[in-house]
């Protein structure tokens, strides 16, 4: 029980990033409507490319978290995107949704992972 518990977060934070990545350039999914200033600064992230890095990274760090050998790099990679994700959800939507269950789910792993994070404190 206590190995499906400790697996849990990951496999919702690496399908959570996992399909948020491959929805953007596969036909699964629609994209939220955003409006106003929101709108403009997903439109000008879409059109310089920076969208496509960051879908990439997402399908990788998703990909990486499912392995626990490698959960620690999965978390690496998503940390400052989770981040980014809040920040978008505070200032531009003025409201956190998604970003507060990857928030909780990221610190439930790097919790089991502490000591992996160890040498960088």
């Amino acid at each position: 029980m206590k190995k499906v518990l400790d697996f849990l977060p990951s496999v919702l934070l690496g399908a959570l990033f996992l399909y948020g990545g491959l929805s953007y350039f596969l036909p699964i999914g629609g994209t939220l409507p955003f409006t106003g200033d929101a709108a403009s600064y997903y439109k000008l992230l879409d059109s310089s490319g920076i969208m496509k890095v960051v879908k990439v990274l997402e399908i990788a760090g998703g990909a990486l978290i499912l392995f626990p050998s490698r959960r620690a790099l999965g978390l690496t990679i998503l940390a400052p995107i989770i981040l980014n994700i809040f920040l978008f959800e505070l200032c531009f939507l003025g409201t956190v949704q998604i970003s507060f269950i990857t928030i909780l789910l990221s610190a439930i792993i790097a919790y089991q992972q502490k000591d992996k994070f160890k040498a960088l404190l």
